[in-house]
């Protein structure tokens, strides 16, 4: 997909530092990825969160929250970069619907820093796969994935392969935003489909935000019914 791939360069080439500033305050000192160090250090890091769903936990000790305890989702792992919060929320919604792809890049580059840790641990991750859209609403809708511009991101600062076409998006569901988890996961009912590849393989599955982990889920339950070994979640954010 040459737009994909020009975009996925696109975002991954470093600003000219003399050039950079700020994408939230405009100051240009001390500017990394996009963002100063001061706007950074007020980002809302999501803190000690669930291992399995990245849901945010009061109790440090506490490793699963009630309801991974009571149904175990099918990915093993789960870790997101921050809570879905000013200005991360607002950053996110400009890359999603507005085509603001510096701030893409300044999430993802970010992300993938503060990530890293968990990619050193074992076991290691072999691939990394985002989760798709349906082929009708990124070509005729939005006009690009940005799960895929994201993982293009990770792969390049993990040195991890990148396989877009892993896992397909078959069946065109309706708009997540507005509702619950069981909706969610009804909406999303055989809507993936994996291929051969990932067979035997730890896949490091990538999106945006987690909201319910529905998407997530069904997702990961597609790739593991495809024959991968684990499948771990990397996102940018998790709701509260």
């Amino acid at each position: 997909m040459p737009l994909l791939r020009l975009l996925g360069q696109a975002l991954t080439h470093p600003l000219d530092k003399h050039l950079a500033r700020c994408l939230l305050c405009g100051s240009g000192d001390e500017v990394q990825a996009g963002v100063c160090a001061p706007c950074q250090h007020d980002l809302p890091t999501l803190g000690h969160a669930c291992a399995r769903c990245a849901l945010p936990l009061p109790e440090t000790q506490d490793r699963h929250c009630a309801a991974c305890i009571q149904r175990p989702p099918p990915q093993a792992a789960s870790v997101a970069c921050w809570s879905y919060a000013y200005p991360v929320a607002q950053l996110v919604q400009r890359f999603k619907y507005q085509r603001d792809f510096a701030a893409g890049r300044t999430l993802a580059e970010l992300a993938a820093q503060a990530l890293y840790p968990h990619i050193q641990l074992a076991p290691r991750v072999d691939i990394l796969v985002p989760i798709p859209m349906h082929w009708r609403k990124q070509l005729i809708g939005r006009g690009y994935n940005q799960a895929q511009l994201i993982a293009d991101i990770f792969g390049h600062h993990w040195r991890l392969p990148v396989a877009p076409g892993a896992l397909r998006k078959v069946a065109a569901s309706d708009s997540q935003q507005t509702l619950t988890r069981a909706q969610r996961r009804k909406n999303l009912t055989h809507s993936f489909a994996a291929e051969p590849q990932v067979q035997n393989l730890h896949v490091g599955l990538v999106d945006d935000v987690i909201t319910t982990g529905a998407t997530q889920e069904a997702a990961a339950q597609s790739l593991l019914a495809a024959g991968a070994a684990r499948v771990s979640v990397f996102a940018l954010a998790r709701t509260p």
